[in-house]
């Protein structure tokens, strides 16, 4: 299919080899590139298809394709064979340099004999000495071979490290590499290390590296003990690699490093994401790399038991672990024997059998924010029980029963392993249920499990299924003759139906209604009924309590407190006349609540120690984990971090002694991440949000997963671990039901917007750049949040203006700007407008003067819709960082006049600086640029050190050193220049 119109003419062909030069390596460049090649040989220039056919080849060589790499270049050959001058300095050199790449294609393929293989390399010989170049390419290229084949490596090796560099040698990077691997051959890790460290310190680059001396660098890492420097290049370098046919082979090593360092489920996530390239590496030496890497993950797998675990394989079917380790070893070691047979060695097979006898170097190396097993990656099956119990579930029927029964009357967590059971026993075949008056018809039993199940179901916010199944339990109970336990369903499943409206909903207010009509009703349902069992109308009344509390948890309205207080009053007499424990103290938690929702947290805290003290003299203990977080919650709306840090720590410890969900132990996670936070402890705020996101997502809560996952982003991108920030939302990103569409679109949003922010933070700004204009384009469709496009296509403008594209750039601020009339983002489209001004004056100069001009103007109208609307900027004033802007933007044009007059109007707006005044640095700076213009580029040296020397005496006296420090720095340059 063609991809770009075909050219008329060699001014457009070589527009269109640009443009095609500038996309990512793939089959869409190499089918375009192909397409350019049918169009340059209509033309009767010979020079067109010597450029064409490069591109070509360029595109075959990185897009995986080393077959069709060699014949293109036999087509180069020829052309200069036949026409030399068609070939300037540039083009000849570019066709001497690519020998190395038809030698590099050929080895690749097993196919391909060995006498050809050293028949090319005499042909690179021979022309390289016609031409009067240095031959040590040529013995780079030999030792490349040699080491391939698995013979003579050390003779050759010396032949090419000892000869000196030449215009024509592979890139300094490139060669650090090959003399790395071959000490990293010989066993000496640490040589290999010293050797690679100018690459792996980023000092030397080039297309392939770092990335391909990262991969091969990660093991020797870990088994020198570089454990965090393994984990650093081991995200940075994934990223770079992942999903590119030409990387497979490094792809296929960092697969190999999480398999020997406990991340097998981190390896199956990544093996997911480059499922593409089982189908689209056509390089057979990559691709046995790649395979052999993706079996050594596989083997380990499945030698930890989970062989029936899902696996990404080839296109076409589904695959478990131990099926795609048997296609794996198959494909890879056919390769191997290819290889070897051809090369009449048994080098591949005995590399291949040394990664895969590996052990691993680390029972657990934590590599991501998102610490995830094998079993997280499992396939999703309903939770046979909680994870911890504090009692021995009797193994006789009629006693489990009976127990289930008796720790349900008492609201004891451990009722659900009872449960549990008890649902296995009864879906097994064959079940027979007791013949005993004590335990009832099997009918009650099946209305136990369903009003059990439903009270699961509400707590994970799954309000339709709760509402239904309470409801199936009352019909089920009425049959069974328990017309008490019926009464109580139909109550449960009034609260979670006042959810499901609430849902779809606009605002506080309908769920305030709905809780109003639940309340309600159970107050009807509870006055139509009698005879109920006290332990049944004590959750009955509870329930009532409940709802109003919830309401006033919703609405905050002030008028629905005391009805709160007043069935709490009810509950808390009953409950204490029938002496039922775990009622008292939920009656007394609710008050402390509700006094906390109330805004009077004193108060909340004297309820709260009262019934601490109660609960350690007298019980329940499962209730001290939940009242030890309400209170860990209350100080943290006190602003005592210290003491809700304690609290919040101390429920999370006890929470441990009872079943998983005995306690919301997600939320007590983000609470002490917000504890951790005001007291100045990031990094383990960040390690309780991972947490909690992670439980939320066992719990089936994806959507609070999500939102705790965004969170920790963006706080790991504060902290400036931008690898850890990125590598969390790609994983994240990649869930099924994201990929899906099934999670709220704005929450992805949320989570990509911040996965661009990382990027251009990475200095990753092409791709940084293409996801913010793909977010962009999607939120001009959002209606209802303009306010939210406007940002979004701000930031846009930026970084296209960051990479040059100007044009497309005012487009987007044009967008921000249509959006902005209609939800104003006044100061961000002020520090967007500026940007803009200032890149576009900073990349162009006097050329990019009006277009600057033109953003500043748009700017100012910002500002005086801003002051109009009586908005007040949380950072700069918007007026005196537009006149600040204005002299910026002048300077870099060489417009000095009008740029010290925006400076000296700057300063004005701004005023001189006063004690304790957080625009000192601001006035500091425009100070310093006035005094640049005016001296260095005016050349009036002694109003500009009189301008400093008044700006420093002030900034002194005033106690800002910092700012003075860098002022008297430059009247000191200044005077020098004198």
């Amino acid at each position: 299919m063609p991809t770009a119109p075909h050219p008329q003419n060699t001014d457009e062909l070589y527009q269109a080899l640009q443009e095609n030069d500038r996309r990512p390596y793939g089959r869409a460049r190499t089918v375009t590139a192909e397409e350019l090649v049918d169009v340059a040989e209509q033309f009767a220039e010979p020079r067109p298809l010597v450029h064409a056919l490069l591109e070509l080849q360029e595109a075959y060589t990185y897009g995986s394709e080393p077959r069709k790499s060699p014949v293109v270049f036999a087509r180069l050959l020829t052309l200069f064979d036949e026409q030399p001058d068609v070939f300037d300095e540039r083009l000849r050199h570019t066709l001497f340099w690519r020998f190395k790449w038809v030698a590099n294609a050929l080895v690749a393929l097993p196919e391909m004999p060995l006498p050809s293989l050293r028949q090319w390399l005499t042909e690179m010989r021979d022309r390289y000495e016609k031409a009067g170049l240095e031959l040590q390419p040529y013995y780079g290229q030999a030792y490349r071979l040699a080491a391939h084949v698995g013979e003579d490596a050390d003779l050759a090796f010396e032949l090419w490290a000892g000869r000196a560099r030449t215009r024509l040698s592979d890139c300094e990077a490139c060669e650090i590499c090959e003399r790395a691997l071959y000490h990293l051959t010989a066993g000496d890790d640490e040589r290999a290390l010293r050797v690679w460290e100018p690459v792996l310190a980023g000092k030397e680059s080039c297309q392939e590296e770092p990335v391909r001396s990262i991969s091969y660098a990660l093991l020797p890492l870990l088994r020198t003990g570089r454990t965090d420097r393994a984990r650093e290049l081991h995200l940075t370098g994934y990223r770079a690699c992942r999903r590119n046919p030409s990387m497979s082979g490094e792809v296929g090593r960092h697969l190999e490093f999480c398999a020997l360092t406990g991340n097998e489920a981190r390896g199956l996530e990544l093996l997911a994401e480059n499922r593409n390239l089982f189908d689209d590496v056509d390089s057979p030496q990559d691709l046995l790399a790649f395979l052999t890497g993706v079996e050594v993950l596989l083997q380990r797998v499945e030698l930890l038991g989970h062989g029936d675990l899902p696996a990404a394989g080839p296109a076409g079917r589904t695959w478990t672990v131990a099926g795609l380790g048997a296609e794996v070893r198959g494909r890879a070691d056919d390769l191997a024997a290819r290889f070897d047979a051809r090369n009449g060695t048994t080098a591949h097979t005995d590399r291949r059998r040394a990664r895969l006898d590996r052990a691993p170097l680390l029972d657990t190396l934590r590599l991501t924010l998102r610490a995830r097993d094998l079993d997280d990656v499992a396939p999703a099956t309903p939770s046979a029980a909680p994870a911890r119990t504090a009692t021995a579930v009797p193994e006789q029927l009629t006693e489990l029963i009976i127990r289930a029964r008796e720790l349900d009357e008492k609201g004891h967590p451990d009722a659900t392993v009872c449960w549990a059971r008890l649902r296995a026993l009864v879906a097994a075949p064959g079940y027979v249920h007791p013949d005993d008056p004590a335990v009832g018809p099997l009918e009650r039993l099946r209305a136990d499990l369903l009003d059990d199940e439903a009270s699961r179901a509400a707590l994970r916010d799954r309000f339709d299924e709760a509402a239904a199944l309470h409801e199936a339990a009352a019909s089920r109970y009425d049959e069974a003759g328990a017309p008490g336990h019926a009464v109580l369903a139909r109550a449960c499943a009034l609260l979670p139906a006042a959810g499901i409206p609430a849902e779809h909903a606009d605002g506080a207010e309908a769920k305030a209604a709905a809780l109003t009509a639940a309340h309600a009703a159970l107050v009807r349902l509870h006055e139509e009924t009698s005879g109920l069992a006290p332990y049944l109308e004590a959750r009955l009344l509870r329930l009532r309590a409940t709802a109003l509390g919830l309401r006033l948890q919703t609405s905050r309205n002030e008028e629905h407190a005391a009805p709160v207080f007043a069935e709490v009053d009810l509950l808390l007499d009953f409950a204490t006349r029938h002496g039922i424990a775990g009622q008292v103290s939920g009656a007394l938690l609710l008050r402390a609540s509700a006094h906390a929702v109330s805004g009077d947290l004193p108060a909340a805290v004297t309820e709260i120690d009262a019934l601490l003290d109660r609960l350690k003299a007298h019980g329940p203990a499962w209730h001290l984990p939940r009242t030890l977080g309400l209170r860990g919650r209350i100080q943290l709306g006190l602003r005592d971090a210290q003491a809700a840090h304690t609290d919040l720590a101390e429920s999370l410890r006890l929470a441990a002694e009872w079943p998983s969900d005995t306690v919301d132990t997600a939320r007590l996670h983000g609470d002490l991440a917000e504890a951790a936070l005001h007291l100045g402890r990031p990094d383990e705020a960040l390690r309780h949000l991972t947490r909690s996101a992670e439980l939320e997502l066992r719990h089936g809560s994806r959507s609070d997963a999500y939102c705790a996952y965004s969170n920790a982003a963006r706080l790991s991108l504060d902290l400036e671990r931008v690898e850890d920030c990125i590598a969390l939302l790609d994983s994240v990103l990649a869930e099924p039901d994201v990929v899906a569409g099934e999670v709220d679109d704005r929450l992805v949003a949320e989570l990509r917007l911040t996965r661009a922010r990382a990027l251009h933070a990475g200095a990753d700004l092409k791709a940084a750049t293409a996801e913010f204009a793909a977010l962009a384009a999607e939120s001009a469709g959002w209606d209802d949040d303009p306010g939210s496009h406007a940002g979004i296509a701000a930031e846009t403008a930026v970084l296209l203006a960051e990479g040059g594209e100007f044009g497309p750039a005012r487009e987007a601020a044009d967008q921000a700007l249509a959006a902005h009339a209609r939800a104003p983002r006044y100061e961000k489209l002020s520090n967007c407008l500026r940007e803009l001004a200032r890149l576009q004056a900073q990349q162009q100069g006097a050329d990019g003067l009006a277009d600057a001009l033109a953003h500043l103007a748009d700017a100012g109208r910002v500002a005086d819709e801003a002051r109009a609307a009586g908005y007040e900027a949380h950072g700069r004033s918007l007026d005196s960082a537009l006149a600040y802007e204005h002299g910026r933007v002048n300077a870099y044009a060489a417009e000095y006049e009008s740029a010290l007059a925006a400076l000296d109007k700057a300063l004005a707006l701004l005023g001189e600086p006063e004690a304790g005044d957080d625009r000192a640095g601001e006035w500091a700076e425009c100070v310093r640029l006035a005094a640049v213009v005016e001296g260095n580029y005016l050349e009036r040296a002694d109003a500009a050190l009189s301008r400093l020397d008044g700006a420093v005496s002030r900034l002194t006296a005033l106690g800002h050193t910092e700012e003075a420090a860098a002022l008297t720095s430059l009247a000191a340059r200044l005077r020098d220049e004198e």
